[in-house]
């Protein structure tokens, strides 16, 4: 049933209370899809380390295994040409379906993603469950509005509820499902939104350690907060991840532009150079395949020497840069935390080795470097401080966290990268518009889509009436909400920082007035 402006409008002044109980459903049904896909990654890990152990020093064997990795490399590469949204880690995607700028099938995604996602991790690429599980609960979201019929609006709150709800299933962290999906998900901050997304990102998170446990992802411990006369060394290492982080972006986006130049290669062409990357690091250094978990144990454990730890860190970028830029379905969420392990692991063993540094203080750098370094790619400092403490269960390193968050976040701006998903999104639409060129256009008019902006501090808006501002194309400002109060705007009405503008557009154009008017409400020129 076709959504008119006035059902849109009526239905939005019931969402804090409609959100509630949809945003639970929405945890329930995505949670047990991302527990189950967590589970079948579980069982892809062990049946590729048990593979390697039974193909160890038997040719015949090992080749066998080969002709399964070109297999798995097709299979991929079918259902990546099937449905194209499930390459990559999923994020970009999510976040373009929820500003109006890409559409996606839940009907084709679902399957597609879990089976690929399983396959590529199952061959041993160095990819992330983050990504996928995002999506994964996005595209739940997304068919339970289809399934009741719900209006566009509603769907995109419901896919942010999805996107939580998966974080937090993955990751066994509510707060980093509820920061992420606030933060960079929806990219904007209301009552509705807020109390729903937080329902299916603990409902999500119960049902998960309900049935795996409590325990949380990297059980480390960390047995010292680190004394502040250390705090210098944060600066210094929010650095070296601030500048590691930029470079991280620049390598990932250009070997993806590398794969994309030969015009020989396809869809399964790219994919079969990474599961063939994976057989031989499988056969000469196991300990990189997959998302790597087990690096982070064997660093904290102290298992790991300063020229080890150094290896394994220019080893995993570079075979994690191959996986992800082969446009495998799968994240780099967690691939990238590794990295920033190994980051602060080399530093503080430095530190240890040549400036005094105590060795308790090993694992407290690890952690802050997996923060900083996630900060610096993904310009999501909160999500990354509160990823990292859920899932550490430490609470003592909040204020170092932050030191090191902030100021990975300040070097990353200074030098000008763009934060990586923004960047693939980017790269997304780039792609569709060429594909689209010559061919039909969406069609005009089409749902009715509510959006809700905040004025900032010296936006161009601040201290100007309505009618001054020239505003996007086919938006209609409906609603102006100012100290909790909702007033109709006029003409007459001066915009004041911290007003919520709320608009009304067709489906069709809301992701260029999304980005119209996040323009017009936070920058001040």
């Amino acid at each position: 049933m076709k959504k008119n402006t006035s059902h849109t409008i009526r239905r939005a002044q019931r969402f804090p209370v409609i959100l509630i109980g949809e945003g639970l459903l929405v945890g329930i049904v995505g949670g047990l899809i991302v527990l189950l896909y967590r589970v079948a990654l579980s069982y892809a890990g062990d049946w590729l380390h048990a593979i390697l152990s039974y193909i160890k020093g038997r040719p015949v064997r090992i080749i066998g295994w080969f002709l399964v990795l070109v297999l798995l490399a097709v299979v991929v590469g079918k259902l990546v040409k099937w449905e194209p949204m499930i390459s990559g880690s999923g994020i970009p995607q999510v976040e373009g379906e929820v500003t109006g700028k890409l559409r996606q099938n839940w009907k084709k995604v679902l399957p597609a993603k879990f089976i690929g996602g399983f396959l590529c991790l199952f061959g041993g690429l160095s990819l992330g469950r983050e990504g996928p599980s995002i999506q994964l609960g996005a595209m739940t979201g997304q068919g339970i509005s289809r399934i009741l019929d719900r209006g566009k609006t509603e769907e995109r709150y419901l896919m942010t509820c999805g996107a939580s709800a998966g974080l937090a299933a993955a990751f066994h962290a509510p707060l980093a499902g509820v920061m992420f999906a606030i933060e960079e998900i929806h990219k904007g901050f209301s009552v509705s939104i807020l109390i729903s997304v937080m329902t299916a990102s603990v409902t999500a998170d119960f049902i998960s350690s309900y049935i795996i446990g409590l325990d949380p992802v990297f059980a480390f411990r960390l047995d010292e907060f680190l004394p502040q006369r250390y705090y210098g060394l944060l600066l210094l290492l929010g650095v070296i991840v601030g500048v590691a982080g930029v470079f991280y972006n620049w390598a990932m986006l250009k070997v993806q532009e590398l794969y994309k130049k030969p015009k020989c290669l396809d869809e399964t062409g790219r994919l079969l150079i990474a599961f063939l990357t994976a057989g031989v690091l499988g056969l000469c250094m196991p300990e990189v395949l997959g998302s790597g978990h087990e690096l982070i144990v064997s660093l904290t454990d102290g298992e790991m020497v300063l020229k080890t730890v150094l290896l394994v860190l220019v080893v995993k970028f570079v075979f994690s840069a191959v996986s992800f830029g082969s446009g495998a379905p799968g994240g780099i969420f967690f691939p990238l935390l590794i990295l920033g392990a190994m980051i602060g692991g080399a530093f503080a063993m430095i530190g240890t080795q040549w400036f005094g540094l105590p060795q308790q203080y090993i694992n407290n750098f690890v952690l802050l470097a997996m923060a900083g370094f996630f900060t610096a790619i993904v310009r999501a400092p909160l999500t990354g401080i509160v990823l990292l403490f859920e899932m550490s269960g430490s609470v003592s390193q909040m204020l170092s966290l932050s030191i090191v968050s902030v100021t990975a976040y300040i070097v990353a701006t200074l030098l000008r990268s763009a934060p990586i998903y923004e960047s693939l999104l980017e790269r997304i639409l780039t792609a569709q518009k060429s594909k689209a060129v010559g061919g039909n256009e969406k069609k005009a008019g089409g749902q009715k889509v509510l959006n809700t902006f905040t004025i900032m501090n010296g936006s161009v808006l601040e201290e100007r009436c309505v009618q001054e501002i020239t505003w996007p194309d086919n938006c209609l400002l409906i609603a102006l909400e100012r100290n909790g109060k909702e007033m109709i705007p006029r003409g007459k009405t001066k915009l004041m920082a911290g007003d919520v503008l709320t608009t009304i557009t067709d489906e069709r154009d809301a992701g260029y007035v999304h980005d119209k008017m996040e323009k017009l409400c936070y920058t001040s020129f």
